[in-house]
């Protein structure tokens, strides 16, 4: 099984956490609780690699 990095952070205002996978376009959920957390971001991962891998975005390249 492969493994994506998330990135989770905890919203101050409503108190969810929120995650999501950096350069895979439409990973991203959030959840009350780190584990539900976890839950959601596996299950929109298998979705969306059900549609094929995701496409790197790269920040443009300046100076190039």
């Amino acid at each position: 099984m492969r493994s994506f990095t998330a990135i989770v952070e905890r919203c101050p205002d409503t108190g969810l956490y929120v995650g999501y996978v950096p350069g895979f376009r439409g990973a991203h959920t959030q959840a009350a609780t780190l584990d539900e957390l976890h839950a959601n971001l596996r299950e929109v991962v298998q979705m969306l690699l059900e549609d094929g891998e995701p496409t790197p975005r790269f920040p443009p390249q300046y100076g190039n």
